[in-house]
């Protein structure tokens, strides 16, 4: 069992009747960084506030690093460094002056202080602006300033909501490896509607909706247990009506569901799907140039992203919901 940095046990969060968060149980190891998913409203904000101890919670116990976030929230606080989607920094502080105002509240020793702010300063990108006015940056290092003060005070857990939203291209990649960086140092939970970013950066997803957890596992795990196959691209020159023998063969779950129409050379994009999860592409490699009634000139297997594994689980959440509420009305 390895060491845990969050416990959520049966979280619940209503407000004025509505039920916000319903019952989530998750936890996140050390050095973990996990992505925490949802379409807007799902929960996520609340979820997260409730961690860092900025908002309290109706029902449930969250720990962090061991302390429980309901009675010692002061402790938890000096644990966790937290970066709200719209981060509320002061427009007339140059960016030393408030990491050096924020370092202090933070209780970093002064002559540690000066030292660190040179190393995040470094780590964030940001020395090239040092002197200048927060209310002068780009959108991109206003993201990177709240960036560096999560991380200042070295805090076991870092909670970063929408940390990449509104930067581009560019800024966005220095942003995922800055993040990739604290993998094994902190634990990290990411929020963020980037999903390709989510993939590449976290070693988990943790996917709700309606305030519950309906998916969580590594990015390819959630790929079998929500989408269950995998799909296969052909280009292939022969009759299509040929290959049910050839495929029977090779894996019996194996179905064309596409077939488009022949190119001026003759060759046709067929695409394969199979509910099996491990590699068949060399198997068909094989059959396909063994067989002499078809040319193959491309096969590759389409590798599901994030947002179809996260269209997928939300979906079904809502159909789940909306079946549950129909046999209530009975």
């Amino acid at each position: 069992m390895p060491d845990l940095a969050i416990e959520v046990e049966h979280l619940v969060k209503t407000y004025a009747g509505m039920t916000a968060v319903n019952d989530i149980t998750f936890n996140v190891a050390k050095g973990e960084i996990l992505g925490f998913l949802g379409p807007n409203g799902a929960g996520k904000s609340t979820t997260m506030r409730i961690l860092t101890g900025y908002l309290p919670a109706t029902a449930g116990t969250v720990r962090i690093c061991g302390l429980p976030v309901a009675t010692q929230a002061e402790e938890v606080k000096r644990r966790i460094g937290y970066m709200p989607e719209n981060n509320p920094l002061p427009d007339d502080m140059r960016v030393s002056e408030y990491l050096y105002f924020r370092g202090r509240l933070k209780e970093i020793p002064r002559r540690k202080l000066s030292p660190r702010i040179d190393e995040v300063l470094e780590l964030c990108d940001l020395k090239r602006v040092r002197h200048k006015i927060i209310g002068k940056l780009s959108k991109g290092f206003r993201q990177r300033v709240g960036i560096a003060e999560a991380v200042l005070a070295e805090p076991p857990v870092i909670i970063m909501d929408e940390p990449t939203i509104g930067l581009d291209p560019h800024q966005i990649l220095i942003v995922r490896d800055l993040i990739a960086s604290l993998r094994g140092r902190m634990t990290v939970i990411i929020s963020s509607h980037i999903l390709p970013e989510i993939e590449m950066t976290c070693d988990r997803v943790l996917i709700i909706n309606g305030g519950r957890v309906v998916a969580q596992g590594t990015p390819d795990a959630l790929r079998r247990e929500i989408l269950g196959r995998c799909t296969y691209v052909l280009e292939l020159a022969g009759d299509p009506a040929a290959l049910g023998p050839i495929l029977m063969g090779i894996e019996p779950s194996l179905r064309i569901t596409s077939v488009s129409e022949p190119d001026a050379n003759g060759y046709r994009a067929i695409a394969l799907t199979t509910e099996r999860s491990d590699e068949l592409g060399e198997a068909l490699l094989r059959a396909l140039t063994a067989d002499n009634t078809f040319r193959l000139r491309a096969l590759s297997r389409a590798r599901p992203t994030l947002e179809d594994v996260f269209l997928a689980a939300t979906r079904r959440s809502w159909d789940v919901k909306s079946e549950d509420l129909k046999n209530a009305q009975k």
